[in-house]
């Protein structure tokens, strides 16, 4: 397969500084390969107006994270949207809807515009009405053949009423949100244009002139933002992004909140499921990941029976024969062997944009790589799948970098594999305690 420059060295860069690539991460996925089928066949049914709902279940390191920015690359591969937001009690609780569609509308992406893409998507959904209204042939023309500007607005105008007729209904504020954004534009009037795209991506605090000039009130609350969901989806659809998948990350935090807060998210998740079930957002790929306790535990989805039936997955089978299509799927982790070819796929990589390959393939060999991949999940108590992170980090930075930079490097005779608490994550410190000595006093925690 052929890499761009450009793609190498974002993957490369982001695992030389222990962090999940943005993109490319088709470029490396290691043991995914039973999921893409299924997955497929569920992104094609978005795109042609269904709607999927999906759980991810892992323990820590497992891979859930590269598995939702994996999938959410072959969305947008289909010209879909995608948006991850991070579950968390403080910053992004669960059971406040308004707040979980402001961090979707913040973190919204495609193919070619980052985060946040809403106003690029707004703006290329009027230019989709234009475009629609002037192929009817009803906009009178010039004499220098320009099309008269009034009757465009109009037609534009009359044209997103019918697009938005069904969201109105329920959702009117958002209906003429845009519509207020739309005349803002056309009057020259960019502070207004900017404070309606910030109300229609869920933010507080909006000027209240703004808000007259859209005759809407208030901030977005719970009950809106699901309307807000939807319209959200059918600007998307008709600009050419046939659907959105929404990754509802880190989800088990839901375990560690005040009971009432953790009843009101499982709540919320419930109705999130059912709604999707109903129908009522075609286009939409809902996608969650949580940890095997979230799921089975008794602080997680058990505490709520509806919820728990919706999920309801057998897993008392042989890994090797859990069904990808089923509601909710299981990540086994790595094993030494998946963790020596993720290795093996990264050495590659960097060889092919290297200046020296050919001292990259003798020196960090097939050999090598299983050792250092013994050597790194020794360090982590033989924890293989918490390894891949700091792996891929030791793998890149400390070896593969000076056997590029420096031609009498021998990584077997000169690089000795150190472990400091201070690189690793709480997960992995966890994992290497029974390894790790600490080289002072103040690196010791006191429980107090």
């Amino acid at each position: 397969m052929a890499v761009s420059a450009a793609r190498r060295r974002e993957v490369i860069d982001a695992l030389r500084r222990g962090t999940v690539p943005q993109a490319g991460l088709d470029l490396f996925a290691v043991g995914l390969e039973r999921f893409e089928n299924a997955l497929d066949d569920e992104l094609a049914t978005v795109a042609a107006g269904g709607a999927v709902f999906k759980a991810v279940r892992g323990e820590y390191g497992s891979g859930k994270t590269f598995f939702a920015r994996w999938l959410a690359e072959r969305a947008k591969r289909r010209g879909m949207a995608a948006t991850e937001i991070q579950i968390s009690e403080t910053e992004t609780p669960l059971h406040r809807l308004e707040t979980v569609y402001r961090r979707l509308v913040e973190r919204l992406s495609t193919a070619s515009h980052p985060p946040s893409a809403l106003r690029d998507v707004i703006d290329a959904w009027f230019y989709t009405l234009e475009e629609d209204v002037l192929a009817t042939g009803e906009v009178p023309t010039g004499d220098d053949g320009t099309p008269d500007m009034a009757a465009l607005a109009d037609g534009v105008e009359r044209l997103m009423e019918h697009r938005l007729a069904a969201v109105a209904r329920t959702t009117p504020a958002f209906a003429a949100a845009l519509r207020a954004y739309r005349r803002a534009q056309l009057a020259g009037d960019h502070a207004t244009a900017e404070a309606l795209i910030a109300w229609i991506g869920g933010q507080p605090n909006v000027a209240a002139s703004a808000r007259r000039a859209a005759g809407v009130r208030g901030d977005l609350d719970h009950f809106a933002a699901l309307g807000f969901l939807q319209g959200l989806l059918t600007v998307l659809r008709d600009c050419g992004h046939p659907g959105l998948l929404v990754v509802l990350d880190e989800i088990e935090t839901l375990q560690r909140v005040r009971g009432d807060v953790r009843e009101k998210g499982l709540n919320a998740l419930r109705q999130l499921i059912d709604e999707v079930d109903a129908g009522r957002f075609p286009g939409l790929y809902l996608l969650i990941t949580g940890t095997p306790a979230f799921f089975d535990g008794p602080q997680g989805v058990q505490r709520l029976a509806p919820l728990a039936q919706r999920l309801a997955t057998d897993f008392g089978t042989d890994p090797r024969f859990d069904s990808p299509r089923a509601v909710q799927i299981r990540l086994a982790g790595f094993d030494l062997p998946k963790l020596v070819q993720l290795g093996g796929v990264v050495r590659d990589l960097y060889a092919a944009g290297a200046r020296n390959p050919d001292r990259i393939a003798a020196r960090v060999d097939d050999a090598y790589v299983a050792e250092l991949a013994t050597a790194v999940s020794g360090g982590l108590g033989g924890q293989v799948g918490v390894a891949p992170r700091i792996f891929l980090r030791k793998l890149v930075a400390d070896v593969l970098d000076r056997v590029e930079e420096f031609e009498d490097f021998d990584p077997r005779r000169h690089y000795a594999l150190t472990l400091s608490p201070t690189e690793l994550s709480e997960v992995e410190r966890n994992a290497a305690a029974s390894t790790l000595r600490a080289a002072s006093a103040d690196e010791v925690e006191l429980d107090l």
